[in-house]
C-alpha cells in the first residue's frame, strides 16, 4: 500500500471538536460526493479506493476548498480482507478515532450466467462490507457511539431477473444492515441503509432503461440530511419509497411477467 503523502487532518480536541469520517469507495460517484459534502460540513475524512490517482485528486481538492488538511486517503480493494484490520488501526491511530463510517463499494457487471462476475460482485457489494463494518460495529458498540451508512440499492428490494447476483448482493447487503441496526441501537449506535435509484455514475451503464436519474450530489446531499435526522432508511430521491412498496407489494407470478422490471 503506497504511503499517503499528504498531510493528517488536525486533531478533535475539547476546545475544538471535529467529526471524524471514514469512507470507503470514495473515488468517485456518490462516494466522492458524499466526501466534499462531509467536509463542508467540518469533517475530517479518511478516503479510502483502489484508485489512487482519483483518490490523491480528490484529497487535493478538499483540502484546497477546506484551505487546511481535512482529507487523507488510503489505497485498498475491499477484497483485502486480510487487510482491514490493521488498516483500520491505522485510520484510528492517523484521525484520532471515527464518528462516521460509510460503506459505498460497489461494482454492478453484466449479467449472463457468469460466475466469475457474481462473486465479484458478491465479493464488493456484500463481504467486503461484512469485513469492514463487522469491526466497526464491535468498536462503535464499545463506545456506545458512532453512525454507520451503507450504500444498498433499490434493486436489492426484490428478485429482479435482469441481473440475479446483483441484487442478491444487495439484498443481503440490507439485511445485514438492518441486523446491526437491531443489535446495535440499544448501544446508541446509528445505521442507516441507503437505497439510491438511478444515479448518473459507472454503474449507471449497466442500466437498460434509467429513468428518475439524480446526481450524486443530490444522493449525497440526502445522505447528510438523513444523518442529521437519524433516520433509519433512505430512498433516494425518495419517490423512490413509493415506487418500491408497490412493487413489494406485487405477487412472485405477477412480477416475474413484468419484463419492464426486470
Amino acid at each position: 500500500m503506497p504511503k499517503n503523502a499528504l498531510s493528517l487532518p488536525p486533531r478533535s480536541t475539547p476546545l475544538k471538536p471535529r467529526r471524524r469520517a471514514l469512507v470507503i469507495g470514495a473515488s468517485s460517484g456518490i462516494g466522492a460526493a458524499l466526501a466534499r459534502q462531509l467536509a463542508r460540513e467540518g469533517y475530517a475524512l479518511a478516503l479510502l479506493a483502489r484508485r489512487q490517482d482519483m483518490l490523491e485528486t480528490l484529497c487535493k481538492e478538499i483540502n484546497a476548498a477546506s484551505g487546511e488538511s481535512r482529507a487523507v486517503f488510503y489505497v485498498h480493494d475491499v477484497r483485502e480482507y486480510a487487510a482491514v484490520p490493521a488498516l483500520l488501526q491505522r485510520i484510528l491511530a492517523d484521525l484520532g478515532s471515527l464518528d462516521l463510517v460509510v460503506y459505498n463499494a460497489g461494482v454492478n457487471l453484466p449479467a449472463a450466467y457468469d460466475f466469475e462476475n457474481d462473486r465479484l460482485m458478491t465479493e464488493v457489494n456484500f463481504i467486503g462490507a461484512l469485513a469492514w463494518l463487522d469491526r466497526v460495529a464491535a468498536l462503535f458498540q464499545q463506545l456506545r457511539s458512532g453512525q454507520i451508512v451503507g450504500i444498498s440499492s433499490v434493486a436489492g428490494d426484490r428478485g429482479r431477473a435482469g441481473n440475479p447476483a446483483y441484487t442478491a448482493s444487495k439484498a443481503a447487503l440490507t439485511c445485514y444492515l438492518e441486523a446491526l441496526r437491531n443489535r446495535l441501537s440499544r448501544y446508541g449506535v446509528h445505521v442507516l441503509t441507503v437505497k439510491p435509484g438511478f444515479v448518473q455514475t459507472d454503474m449507471l451503464k449497466q442500466a437498460q432503461r434509467p429513468f428518475m436519474v439524480i446526481s450524486p450530489e443530490q444522493a449525497a446531499a440526502d445522505i447528510c440530511k438523513a444523518l442529521r435526522r437519524r433516520k433509519q432508511f433512505l430512498y433516494t430521491p425518495a419517490r423512490w419509497g413509493l415506487i418500491m412498496l408497490i412493487i413489494r407489494l406485487i405477487p412472485s407470478f405477477l412480477f416475474r411477467r413484468l419484463r419492464f422490471l426486470a
